[in-house]
């Protein structure tokens, strides 16, 4: 299956480039991965993303977005990319149910996924009250105790979707300030659901078949207690999904994609957009930002390419052998 435009990844970067590159009439092909929708699809609501002014759900917001996409002859397709070759052209992508996918180029939009807290009873009690989705999850937590760990924007806006549910939310923070939008904090301080656990980190998350409680340490004093919890929300930060990459992209050190300003990559005709770029902003809107850019600076080096080939001089003719000759 060839396409001029492979996007991977389906969040609010892959999506703009697909709508992008589907006007320029490139018919690309977006391979959603494992999160359609990418993470906004899991945030409550979208309050920030221009043209919605009361605001909006992230699925409905990533739905709409593959719709207008689509409207343009945008193409999608449910694997995950496992492998590329790019050591010839056009670039030849594996994919887990052992297809292989080819392109002139490609955007790169895998996004990041939500870090974890690396603590004992975190990986066994996954889905047994460990999630990192609150939207996905917070409705069976109707009438709990629920730990946030977290300060920025998502523990605080996640934190707040759970206080529909929950009977108390319990923040547990590193550091006794916030860095999450005022707005936000102000919005949580007044909640009366909410309270805070300052300068402390959960060192264990305790349960058999599911999640009973959590082993705090108190960074200031080294003091450890245990708070009877029934679920463990963790927004710590994000890593990268570019473990399909090393070797053939430049990364820094945290492991995003590194771009020359213009989303192309060190590898001519792949081009990368979003939060696997991205570590510093990490907004919806930026990230549709630079899947638009993506998307034309993918649409100019087609056109390119093409003109380039148009050059080439035509190879010689050659005379068909007269009648009887075979």
């Amino acid at each position: 299956m060839h396409s001029k435009v492979v996007i991977i990844g389906s969040g609010p970067a892959g999506l703009t480039a697909a709508l992008y590159a589907a006007r320029a009439n490139l018919e690309p092909l977006v391979v959603r991965g494992l999160q359609p929708g990418g993470l906004i699809a899991t945030t409550a609501e979208v309050e920030n993303y221009p043209g919605f002014v009361e605001g909006i759900g992230g699925f409905e917001l990533a739905d709409n977005m593959e719709k207008q996409a689509a409207r343009f002859g945008a193409q999608f397709k449910d694997t995950l990319i496992t492998s590329i070759d790019a050591s010839a052209r056009p670039f030849v992508l594996h994919t887990d149910s052992g297809e292989q996918l080819t392109a002139d180029t490609i955007i790169v939009s895998t996004g990041a996924s939500p870090r974890k807290l690396g603590v004992p009873g975190e990986e066994q009690l996954a889905n047994r009250g460990v999630s990192y989705c609150a939207t996905c999850d917070g409705f069976f937590f109707r009438g709990k105790r629920v730990v946030v760990v977290g300060g920025g924007n998502s523990a605080l806006d996640e934190g707040l979707f759970l206080t529909r549910y929950v009977d108390e939310l319990v923040i547990v923070h590193r550091r006794d300030t916030l860095r999450a939008d005022p707005i936000l904090q102000e919005r949580a301080f007044a909640n009366p659901k909410v309270r805070f656990v300052w300068d402390s980190t959960v060192e264990a998350i305790l349960g058999d078949e599911k999640v009973t409680g959590v082993r705090l340490r108190n960074l200031r004093t080294g003091e450890t207690s245990e708070l009877a919890v029934d679920g463990v929300f963790p927004y710590i930060g994000h890593i990268p999904n570019t473990g399909i990459f090393k070797g053939l992209l430049e990364l820094d050190e945290g492991g995003y994609i590194l771009t020359d300003g213009r989303q192309r990559t060190n590898v001519p005709g792949i081009f990368a957009a979003g939060d696997v770029v991205d570590h510093i902003y990490r907004q919806a809107i930026t990230a549709a930002g630079e899947g638009c850019k993506a998307a034309m600076e993918a649409t100019w080096y087609l056109a390119e390419q093409e003109h380039a080939a148009r050059k080439q001089p035509a190879p010689e003719a050659v005379s068909s052998p007269a009648l009887g000759q075979w």
